[in-house]
């Protein structure tokens, strides 16, 4: 049996892999996004987005996230839940290994975003989901009057921090070296630290998390140099973001130093008919309007691509 032949296979679904398909599918060139985890990426997972364009009251990150996917779907986008390993050329076609299968196609979207990076201390992984998180919107709610530790100087570390005040009653914020936050966030925190709903502890690393009966109880932490425990019911990691680029290890695009994939000014990667936009690409911004943006022009640069493909392809 023959493998499908798709116009596009993008690979993501979030807010740049779901833009790209709205142009490209309205062009009627056939698109199927292959997405492993949530539709939006972690748009959807994001509490409130305020500096998106055209919401001047911000817009919830579910909300966003939902409607991109219908908007690309109205025009004809094919969006499948499977996990991509592997991506190669055979000949003038690129294949897509989905869930062991694979698929066809004359261009490749790779906008596969980034995922939380992890503590890698002892506890974090053994008790995930059961007192360590990092989505304060998918499980902050559990956290009602208890208390929580926070880990991260960033702005997500404070957004997600900020957030979750609504539902707890403490939250200490442990600060590897100092907030490295915007300004507007550092004064919006700075509001529950004067109420005492806030403890900030700079200079402080997270050292090892401990459980009682199986649940989170408490965290051991270097504080300024001296060893401290805290009690708490959870903690929330926020330390930055990894690329989702793995399964590329065997392929032959580029990446750079920290596994982001190299791109020129028209998102073609390394590899012919290959492009790559959003959160994945080196030197992108990792703001949803940005990838939104890349989204836009991945799809104008793969419509170039696959009108010479046709021609040559006519000609032949």
């Amino acid at each position: 049996m023959d493998t499908p032949i798709r116009d596009v296979i993008t690979i993501g679904a979030g807010p740049s892999a779901l833009t790209a398909a709205i142009y490209t599918t309205r062009e009627d060139i056939d698109t199927v996004l292959y997405e492993k985890s949530a539709i939006g990426g972690l748009a959807a997972i994001t509490d409130m987005v305020d500096n998106y364009p055209g919401f001047p009251d911000g817009i919830e990150g579910m909300t966003l996230a939902g409607n991109l996917e219908k908007q690309a779907e109205r025009f004809g986008a094919h969006i499948e839940y499977g996990d991509v390993t592997a991506i190669k050329a055979d000949g003038k076609y690129k294949v897509v290994t989905v869930d062991g299968a694979d698929v066809k196609a004359k261009a490749v979207l790779i906008a596969t975003g980034s995922d939380y990076k992890k503590l890698g201390v002892p506890g974090e992984k053994e008790f995930y989901g059961r007192g360590v998180h990092y989505c304060a919107t998918c499980d902050g709610a559990f956290y009602r009057d208890k208390t929580l530790v926070v880990v991260g100087g960033g702005n997500s570390a404070l957004q997600e921090a900020i957030f979750l005040t609504r539902y707890t009653t403490h939250i200490d914020l442990l600060v590897r070296s100092t907030i490295k936050a915007s300004d507007v966030l550092q004064h919006e925190i700075q509001k529950y630290v004067d109420e005492g709903k806030v403890t900030i502890h700079l200079n402080t690393t997270t050292d090892e998390i401990i459980d009682t009966n199986g649940r989170v109880s408490s965290v051991k932490i270097t504080e300024n140099g001296q060893p401290a425990e805290i009690i708490t019911d959870g903690i929330f990691v926020f330390v930055g973001l990894m690329p989702n680029t793995g399964f590329l290890a065997d392929s032959p695009i580029e990446l750079d130093e920290v596994g982001l994939i190299r791109t020129d000014l028209k998102l073609r990667t390394s590899m012919e008919g290959v492009y790559a936009s959003g959160d994945v690409r080196s030197g992108a911004t990792m703001q949803i309007a940005s990838a939104v943006g890349e989204g836009a022009a991945a799809a104008l640069s793969i419509r170039e691509y696959l009108d010479e493909f046709n021609r040559t392809e006519a000609a032949a």
